[in-house]
């Protein structure tokens, strides 16, 4: 396989990585988001957190994979990324921690205002990273300032422009709307009445959103519209992206909330392979100048490097699906709750 077929294949590989995590604790960010504007019980809060207790810390598994992905992969695109966005990504590595820690301690004291504090630090737990992995890929879209060296030169501060906060918002509603369908086919009762009337919103906000986002993005950088000029077949996936976005809402009018889980997942892929044609083959572009972005062409390893890796995601990557398959199947169906946990 040539150099520039392992580059090719990896970008894929990275954005599918992107796109399972997006998917999966998606959903996991979208109930903690959605945790105390719902659960008013303290019986609904330990359902919301028994709904998504086997499967958090599998799901965040694709973080982490796509993470080590972009340093094997792309190292410059990594060193680069990881140095610019430092404050942003120990933000959203603080918060994922915060979540993490409300799973194992919230229930440890049987104490009202014990357990209220471990429920806001799972929701804002929830919102950060949800917001930050939007404003991150608003920045992607947008560019960045970079110098000749591959090196990050503009500001925190400056990562928070309009475009950004935009996408973060965009993410935010997109993990919303993701947690509430989720919701519908784990819960009973009213919570997940109350869930069902929550996506319906969700999905609505959504579309304005993503409307909004994409005519600031033609605005601002029409140059990411070009690819899909001329490659004509790309345009297949934001098609399919308004066909997926349909079929969530008429599904979720049937009420078949299996039906709509998957066409929300497949909305949330399908908006995500927009991007990632959008984009290609920039990983990072810079918003100063175009010849200083970093593509998958100036700054991947090299092709031993690739190829080695690629034989690690072709052993790995079934494992991890077939892992996750099996642990749905395992705990599928409503919630069940007992006297111990969460």
């Amino acid at each position: 396989m040539s150099h520039e077929t392992l580059q090719i294949t990896w970008y894929i590989l990275i954005y599918v990585l992107i796109i399972g995590y997006a998917i999966l604790d998606g959903f996991d960010l979208g109930v903690g988001i959605l945790s105390p504007f719902i659960a008013k019980t303290d019986r609904e809060r330990r359902t919301l957190l028994a709904a998504i207790g086997p499967f958090w810390d599998g799901n965040e598994v694709w973080l982490l994979t796509a993470g080590g992905a972009l340093f094997a992969a792309f190292p410059h695109v990594y060193a680069t990324l990881f140095s610019g966005f430092y404050l942003a990504l120990m933000l959203l590595l603080l918060a994922l921690i915060l979540r993490a820690v409300s799973f194992e301690f919230r229930s440890q004291v049987e104490n009202p205002a014990w357990r209220r504090t471990w429920d806001w630090l799972f929701f804002f737990g929830s919102l950060l990273p949800a917001f930050l992995t939007g404003v991150v890929m608003g920045n992607v879209v947008r560019g960045v300032p970079l110098t000749a060296e591959m090196e990050f030169s503009g500001s925190f501060f400056g990562l928070l422009n309009p475009l950004a906060l935009m996408f973060g918002c965009g993410g935010l509603v997109m993990y919303i709307l993701q947690g509430a369908i989720y919701l519908t086919l784990k819960a009973e009762g009213e919570l997940a009445e109350k869930a069902r009337k929550r996506a319906k919103k969700a999905w609505i906000v959504l579309i304005v959103l993503v409307a909004v986002i994409d005519t600031f993005s033609f605005i601002l950088v029409p140059q990411r519209y070009l690819n899909f000029s001329y490659a004509p077949l790309t345009i297949i996936i934001p098609i399919l992206l308004v066909i997926f976005t349909v079929l969530t809402r008429t599904s979720m009018i049937k009420d078949k909330p299996k039906r709509t889980f998957l066409f929300s997942s497949l909305t949330i892929a399908s908006l995500l392979g927009t991007l990632a044609v959008a984009n290609f083959p920039l990983l990072l572009p810079a918003s100063n100048l175009a010849e200083y972005g970093l593509s998958i062409f100036n700054a991947s390893a090299s092709a031993k490097t690739l190829t080695a890796m690629l034989i690690i995601v072709l052993i790995g990557m079934p494992l991890v699906l077939l892992y996750t398959i099996y642990i749905h199947r395992l705990f599928r169906g409503k919630v069940q709750l007992d006297d111990e946990g969460y």
